[in-house]
């Protein structure tokens, strides 16, 4: 089963549920605000994808962050923020169990799609 985690308002995560659903794959999707991600997860995906690329910088959620929290970032730190704000993990972001896509890609979600089609 495919997970994709975003935000339900998100032109981009919507963007990656057509996609996927144009190619009649199920997924699961986990709304950050509304669900938050476990410490499980988290670890996983910082282990997975480095916190560089997890961490969104460009989000409305880092434009309100204090300004020491932005200074400083190590992956001790960033890890605290996603925890604390689950809507800073880049997205969307697509969990297919055997990897991770951080962000939209049409062409490795097409390829993801049609794995998980001939998978079953």
């Amino acid at each position: 089963m495919i997970t994709l985690y975003g935000l339900k308002n998100c032109d981009t995560c919507r963007k990656a549920r057509r996609a996927l659903a144009s190619h009649n794959v199920d997924i699961h999707f986990v709304d950050l605000r509304a669900e938050g991600i476990d410490d499980q997860q988290l670890d996983r995906f910082l282990h997975e994808a480095g916190w560089q690329r997890l961490l969104n910088k460009q989000s409305t959620t880092w434009r309100s962050l204090d300004d020491s929290d932005k200074q400083n970032i190590d992956e001790a730190k960033a890890r605290q923020l996603l925890r604390n704000h689950p809507t800073l993990i880049k997205r969307p972001l697509l969990d297919s169990g055997e990897s991770l896509v951080v962000g939209f890609d049409a062409d490795r979600y097409d390829a993801l799609a049609e794995a998980a089609k001939t998978s079953h």
